[in-house]
């Protein structure tokens, strides 16, 4: 089984320096997706030798944030010779996420999507990762109870379960769907116009696997799309977002939120930036 990843992260390399970590290890190969502008998510593929591809089809044509058109750039750069995964930058995958997609036999002609469990802060995370309850013991349990599960979307009046794009694994060659519906500027509804592309017996679920969605301000289902287009919401960490700005590879240089402080400032917000990625 040869399974490939796309990501996109524009300006959410707050929440992929805590996911990209655990989940690259799941993939036989991985790119992630972003603009020219974000050299944080650049830097944090750079550490973790991610392939990052860098394009601005995303905001083409007046679009504030095409993400379908950023699905497509890492699609078709992908051999999709295999198994293809589309996986958004909040999302963490358990440890036996590899092993169980090797067990289940998977059905080509099928897209398959996962549950999440709604992870509401930074520090719900901290306090997680730091001692992490196992989501699969004794072999047979699988635990959906390390935080509030997330909404499952199903025309339940319609045609049934839809698997979203937060996780959604395909087989390209066999469905003969290859891109992502670009019709749509922002982030939202195109996953779900993806999905639809397969009949409802071919749209599935995989309970043996739940992702872990992080967030910043613990949204509700009205807030929900906050950033659909482009980033609203605060930090998943310490300091703004505009801390892990950039103008140079190596060595760093923040601006915005250490301007004005000097350079004991400086140190600080370069010492908590690193301390929130490694944890």
């Amino acid at each position: 089984m040869y399974i490939e990843a796309v990501t996109v992260c524009v300006n959410y390399s707050d929440f992929l320096a805590h996911t990209l970590p655990h989940n690259k290890q799941y993939f036989n190969h991985m790119v992630v997706v972003t603009t020219p502008e974000d050299t944080a998510t650049q830097a944090i593929c750079q550490h973790y030798d991610v392939e990052c591809l860098v394009t601005t089809e995303m905001t083409q044509n007046g679009d504030p944030f095409n993400k379908a058109k950023g699905i497509n750039v890492g699609l078709k750069y992908l051999s999709k010779r295999d198994w293809v995964v589309h996986l958004d930058a909040d999302i963490y995958l358990p440890p036996l996420t590899r092993e169980i997609l090797e067990r289940i036999s998977l059905q080509k002609e099928n897209i398959y999507g996962i549950d999440r469990m709604m992870c509401p802060t930074f520090e719900a995370w901290n306090a997680y990762i730091s001692k992490p309850q196992p989501q699969h013991t004794g072999w047979v349990f699988i635990h959906p109870t390390m935080f509030p599960m997330g909404v499952r979307v199903g025309a339940y009046k319609g045609d049934g379960y839809q698997p979203i794009g937060f996780f959604q694994i395909w087989h390209p060659n066999t469905s003969g769907i290859k891109l992502y519906p670009e019709t749509h500027g922002a982030a939202d509804r195109t996953d779900v116009q993806f999905c639809k592309n397969w009949d409802r017996r071919n749209r599935a679920l995989i309970p043996e696997i739940i992702g872990i969605h992080l967030d910043s301000e613990n949204l509700n289902l009205v807030e929900m799309g906050k950033n659909w287009n482009g980033r609203k919401t605060k930090s998943f960490g310490y300091g703004p977002p505009s801390m892990l700005e950039e103008k140079s590879k190596f060595p760093w240089k923040t601006v915005g939120w250490t301007v004005g402080v000097g350079a004991v400032g400086a140190a600080i917000a370069w010492a908590l930036y690193n301390y929130s990625t490694l944890i």
